[in-house]
């Protein structure tokens, strides 16, 4: 189903200290320069409208919250959803994030990516656009220090199943571990609208934690495999509403 165009923020709130465009960083750059002070970083990979990295970052004050969203009114309305609580750990990126990842970040600078009902892409001719390719997990494994992790969720049995192949032959994951839903008893307890609208109907959510093992990484930023979706855009649906 396709995305309906996001509300507008209110135009006299200021933007400018939580939505960040991709196109202004730099080749050296560094996520911790975003925050006002050094915290474990975590990734949202597509954050639509925003929910996970709102809550999530409101929860943890005592890490920081990087999304990433290729849909510049998603982008802004989440980073609206940011400024109105003055979230000082929460920061939106608007771009690409299989660029993000495999062009910009440097090794080792996060501490979790999250990556939540990605686009699956369903035609044959338009697989190497899934976002959990093998280029984009290599990369995820380079910028994730040993123990760290990458959560998958879809409710897409095959792309799920697909996704833990390719995590296992990277080599840069231990075996991947089931997640167990917990209960919702509000919205917020949703880490996305689209799991809220996925479980309320009663379908399935296959959920997965990669964790990051010690063995060294097999690319270097900026390198890619063009059999892969380099130059194509990461999506996450996103549920209307």
């Amino acid at each position: 189903m396709p995305r309906r165009p996001p509300k507008k923020p209110d135009p006299a709130l200021d933007l400018s200290t939580h939505l960040v465009a991709l196109g202004n960083l730099t080749d050296l750059f560094d996520p911790a320069t975003l925050f006002p002070r050094p915290a474990p970083i975590e990734l949202e990979v597509g954050s639509g409208k925003g929910l996970f990295l709102d809550t999530a970052s409101a929860a943890r004050p005592e890490r920081n919250f990087l999304g990433v969203e290729i849909a510049a009114g998603y982008a802004r309305l989440c980073a609206a959803r940011l400024a109105r609580r003055a979230a000082a750990n929460a920061r939106i990126i608007h771009g690409d994030a299989t660029w993000l990842v495999r062009g910009l970040l440097p090794d080792a600078c996060l501490d979790a990516i999250h990556v939540y009902f990605p686009d699956p892409w369903w035609k044959a001719r338009h697989r190497k656009r899934r976002v959990l390719s093998p280029t984009f997990l290599r990369h995820a494994g380079r910028v994730l220090p040993p123990g760290g992790v990458v959560h998958v969720w879809t409710d897409v049995e095959e792309y799920f199943l697909e996704s833990l192949e390719v995590s296992r032959a990277t080599g840069l994951f231990a075996e991947p571990a089931a997640v167990e839903p917990r209960p919702a008893e509000h919205d917020l307890d949703y880490r996305t609208h689209f799991e809220r609208r996925t479980r309320l109907a009663g379908a399935p959510v296959w959920r997965a934690l990669l964790t990051r093992n010690d063995r060294p990484a097999s690319v270097v930023r900026g390198s890619g495999d063009e059999a892969d979706s380099a130059g194509v855009p990461a999506r996450r649906r996103e549920a209307p509403g």
